[in-house]
């Protein structure tokens, strides 16, 4: 009887000698789920699209992430458009290049009352792309943007075309 075991046990080792064990030894109970549809993302790209499609298109006005724009609920959006457009005279500018926060704060502030007593709507303000900040990224256009948004007496602000100093300027809409 011994005999036989190790008869069989010889065979069996014989015709498992080219076997190599499997990498893994788990069972798959369930198939991989498929990967999810960005629904959101095709539909904004699919409004993109069909926006430029029937909407007349400017190269200026794409969005590159840099761009500042904020308008008070209620402004139409005729004006806004006309405001990122540059299509309103630009009455007056302050340049806060150079400045330290709270001089260019004091100096903003200033200007935009002078230019509320003398009844100016359309001003710029250039406050620079922050290049030369490290890499913390723009000071005071970060600033511009916060102190500009909590004042009441700006209706509007976006960046600049291009030619009037693109991301490093705003061009401020005033209340009349």
């Amino acid at each position: 009887m011994t005999d036989n075991r190790e008869d069989d046990l010889e065979l069996f080792r014989e015709a498992m000698a080219d076997v190599r064990p499997l990498p893994q030894d788990r069972v798959v109970l369930r198939p991989k789920p498929p990967k999810p549809i960005p629904r959101q993302r095709i539909a904004d790209e699919e409004r993109v699209m069909q926006e430029l499609l029937t909407h007349d298109f400017d190269p200026e006005m794409l969005e590159t992430g840099e761009e500042l724009f904020h308008a008070r609920p209620g402004l139409q959006r005729r004006v806004a458009r006309k405001l990122r457009r540059g299509q309103y005279g630009i009455q007056e500018e302050l340049d806060l290049h150079g400045l330290t926060v709270p001089l260019a704060h004091a100096a903003l502030r200033e200007f935009i009352a002078e230019c509320r007593l003398r009844n100016l709507r359309c001003v710029r303000v250039i406050h620079g792309k922050g290049q030369r900040s490290s890499n913390r990224g723009p000071v005071l256009k970060t600033k511009v943007d916060r102190w500009l948004r909590q004042w009441d007496e700006v209706i509007a602000f976006c960046s600049a075309r291009p030619r009037d100093g693109g991301t490093g300027a705003v061009y401020v809409l005033l209340r009349a």
